[in-house]
């Protein structure tokens, strides 16, 4: 990464430059500390900017979206990966962009080799690739990288009970118990999970309607299902407005 090499080599020339040419008195440590600061310094300053030119990026991608412009998002997006040269995780961070927009209209088979370089913190991403995992039956690598997302993402009560739910779809319900328990103690009272694991220890379904949107974006309830729900919300809204 560009930003380290040149933080680097600035910290290297200001410790030799101390060490050789600093007055008798001064320290060895005290070019070493010298040097720590430049590095921070300069690694920060050119942080910064790469960051604010991929934060701009982010803005128009955002617009791009709600313009339902997607094509036009993702070649943004693509754009930006000259700045990944300069900055550590900037390629995870895109990478999981890319891959959650052709998760989400469906384009699976475009969005998993994005998804397979997300950055780990990004866990919707990480929550789409184990999804992606179990779809193509590889069931290991699925576990493997909910287990990471938790890491990176152990407060986040939707990514434990999507955890759990995979591990009911492959038939491993004790394991999904086990999950379970474990987001609990992570987030304590946490009614959601809560209520889940209650409905696996009483040998019922998971209910995952509660995490609205957030829950669907994952395409794990049939089509047919989520119609009918949308359409159920249309309909109840429509006799509000008529009662009204």
């Amino acid at each position: 990464m560009y930003n380290i090499f040149i933080s680097l080599g600035a910290a290297i020339a200001d410790f030799l430059l101390f060490y050789f040419f600093a007055p008798s008195w001064w320290p060895w440590w005290g070019s070493l500390l010298m040097a720590l600061v430049v590095f921070m310094g300069i690694f920060y300053m050119i942080s910064r900017l790469v960051m604010k030119k991929v934060m701009a990026v982010m803005d128009t991608v955002t617009k791009d979206l709600q313009g339902q412009r997607v094509e036009k998002a993702i070649r943004e997006l693509q754009s930006a990966f000259k700045y990944s040269r300069w900055q550590i995780y900037v390629s995870g961070q895109l990478n999981s962009q890319i891959g959650m927009i052709h998760y989400m209209k469906r384009d699976f088979a475009a969005a998993f080799p994005y998804l397979e370089k997300s950055f780990f913190k990004n866990w919707v991403a990480m929550g789409m690739l184990a999804i992606s995992y179990m779809k193509r039956n590889k069931n290991n690598k699925m576990t493997e990288t909910f287990e990471k997302a938790l890491q990176g993402s152990p407060k986040e009560a939707l990514l434990w009970n999507l955890y759990a739910y995979c591990l009911v779809d492959i038939g491993d319900t004790a394991k999904a118990k086990v999950v379970l328990e474990k987001g609990l103690k992570k987030i304590p009272g946490e009614e959601r999970i809560k209520l889940n694991l209650e409905a696996l220890q009483e040998g019922k379904k998971m209910k995952m309607k509660s995490f609205g949107d957030m829950w669907l974006q994952f395409h794990l309830e049939r089509p047919g299902v989520v119609m009918k729900k949308q359409q159920a919300a249309v309909m109840g809204g429509m006799k509000r407005r008529v009662i009204r």
